[in-house]
This record gives C-alpha cells, sequence and structure tokens, in this order.
C-alpha cells in the first residue's frame, strides 16, 4: 500500500499556513501564502485549492494518496460541518467554510478552531505527546483555548468549547472584547491587554520607565519587569494572578494532566511559568493541581498545521 499524507492548513488574518505531513507525522513541506481578506474573505478557499494543487505537484503526488485537509480558522467554527458562524479577523460570517474547500479540491475536509488545532498539534508531537486530557492555551494578540478530555478534543453543543479567552474575569469595568461583551480572560491577559495596561500605567506612574519607550509592546513589559521597573512587574502580577485563577477553575471541569503554553507572550518562558504557576497553585482544587503540570509549547507555528493533519488522520480512520 502506498504511503498516505495529510495536508494541515492554518487559516490567520494575514497568513495562511500549510503543510503536507505523512501519517508518521514527517512534515514533508510546509509553507504559507497571504491571507486575502478582500470582500470578506471570498477568495481565501480558491487560494487554498490553487496552492494546494501547485505543491502536489510540485512534490509528485496524486490526490489519491492525501486522506484529506484538517483546517483551522480563528472563530466560532461548528466542526461537524466545517460552518465558521464568525471569523472577525478574516471577514467570513455564516460563511460553509468546509463544504466549499471540499467541492473545490475534491478531498475530505475537517474544520476545527485555530486554538483546538493547536491543542492537537501538540497532543500529537510536541509538549503534550499522548496526554489524555490536555488543556492548550495561546497567548498572543488574543487568547486562545483548545481541551483535549479523554484522548478527544473538546467541541461542545455548537463548537464554543474551549473558548477560554472569553471566560469573565471582570464583571465591572472591564475593557471591551471583540466578542461584544466586556472583562474577558482575553481582555486581561493577552498580548494586546498588556500592551494595554502598560499604556494605563504611564499615565499613573510617569516616572516608570515603560514611559520612555515609544511603541510599547509585550515583550517590552516583561524586559523591563526583569530590570526592576515596579510599574511593569504589577501588570505581569495582575496578568498572571488572573490567568493562574481562570485556569484552576478551569482545572476543575477538565482535571488535565498538562496545561500547555503557547502564543508569543509564552516565550518570556519562566518569567511567566513561575508566577502563573504559583497563582494556579493557590487558587487550584489540591487534588486536581496535584495531577497536573505546566509545559511551554514544542511545535511554534507549526501547532496548527501539525493539528490540521491530527484531525485528518483521526477522522479518515473513521471512515
Amino acid at each position: 500500500m502506498s504511503e498516505k499524507y495529510c495536508i494541515g492548513a492554518d487559516v490567520g488574518g494575514t497568513t495562511i499556513k500549510l503543510a503536507v505531513i505523512s501519517t508518521e507525522g514527517e512534515i514533508v513541506k510546509k509553507w504559507e501564502i497571504p491571507t486575502d481578506t478582500s470582500e470578506r474573505g471570498k477568495h481565501i478557499t480558491r487560494d487554498i485549492n490553487i496552492t494546494i494543487d501547485n505543491t502536489l505537484e510540485e512534490l509528485n503526488l496524486h490526490k489519491s494518496s492525501i486522506l484529506g485537509i484538517g483546517a483551522g480558522a480563528p472563530g466560532f467554527v461548528d466542526s461537524s460541518t466545517g460552518y465558521i458562524n464568525e471569523a472577525i479577523n478574516i471577514g467570513w460570517k455564516h460563511f460553509d467554510f468546509g463544504v466549499e474547500l471540499k467541492q473545490l479540491t475534491g478531498l475530505n475536509v475537517w474544520v476545527d478552531n485555530d486554538a483546538n488545532l493547536a491543542a492537537l498539534g501538540e497532543n500529537w508531537l510536541g509538549a503534550g505527546r499522548g496526554v489524555k486530557n490536555l488543556i492548550a492555551v495561546t497567548l498572543g494578540t488574543g487568547v486562545g483555548g483548545g481541551i483535549i478530555a479523554n484522548g478527544e478534543i473538546l467541541n461542545g453543543a455548537n463548537g464554543t468549547a474551549g473558548e477560554i479567552g472569553h471566560v469573565t474575569v471582570k464583571t465591572t469595568g472591564g475593557a471591551p472584547c471583540n466578542c461584544g461583551r466586556s472583562g474577558c480572560l482575553e481582555t486581561e491577559t493577552s498580548a494586546t491587554a498588556i500592551v494595554r495596561k502598560a499604556k494605563e500605567a504611564i499615565v499613573k506612574e510617569p516616572h516608570s520607565a515603560l514611559s520612555s519607550i515609544k511603541e510599547i509592546t509585550a515583550k517590552d513589559v516583561f524586559v523591563t519587569a526583569k530590570q526592576g521597573d515596579i510599574a511593569a512587574q504589577q501588570i505581569l502580577s495582575d496578568v498572571t494572578e488572573t490567568l493562574g485563577l481562570a485556569l484552576a477553575n478551569l482545572t476543575v471541569a477538565v482535571n488535565p494532566n498538562k496545561i500547555v503554553l503557547g502564543g508569543g507572550v509564552s516565550q518570556a518562558g519562566d518569567q511567566l511559568l513561575q508566577p502563573l504557576k504559583d497563582a494556579y497553585s493557590k487558587h487550584c482544587l489540591p487534588r486536581a493541581a496535584e495531577a497536573c503540570v505546566f509545559e511551554l509549547a514544542e511545535l511554534g507555528n507549526d501547532a496548527g498545521v501539525i493539528g490540521g493533519a491530527s484531525l485528518v488522520k483521526q477522522y479518515s480512520n473513521e471512515q
């Protein structure tokens, strides 16, 4: 029997990452194309189809050797149909992404939220390798989450399970969130939130070292805190306290073996991880905390495409 392959596609607001991956987990080729968000993203499926055809021709692979496409998109996804309720950064609303991509490519297509794919990727080949119960958190421009329970990704009744970025952590006076509410975890612990908090801190603490930085980034806040700046240290203390509390509460429902942290903010390493562990331990049910360890994600930008391939590998075997 000839070798079979899976295609992973991770649709982001700026680029679409793609990869051809063997069922053994070997990346044959990975590449990316720009995301055309014009006209509410109507050309994205066409662009994915064209680049897949070109790549398969380049690799001398026939479509019969491809088990399918596992695609991720940011936003609310019905994983049973591939229907995108809304993906704000791309412009999709009520869009039948899975059906359209299948019609264009002639391949089986499975679609899930991009954070769920990152969780699946880390669970297959990364920091959560082989773990049956996992919470994966992506700390970037926003906060994404994916939950694996008893070896299965959790989607819920309409695809919103694991959307931990939209757990309410501030009931009054919270910053507005792109979900239409305010006070979400995303508005308190993302890179965007850290930058906002830094700008607010400068107004109250004009002598902070943060005030000398022209265009503040989340990384600047970590660096400044490491240098002893009290305002920056307080920002990070607030962030890790809030995130630790949210993950501790989630642990009661999921009882994970591991919590894996990825995304740009996680590049701070132990400067983020240690205070986060402390906050988590303080708030978590002790018995549940005993079973759980924290790890930094290993796959970086490849997590989504690897997770997409994992999705194909799993569901193509069930057909």
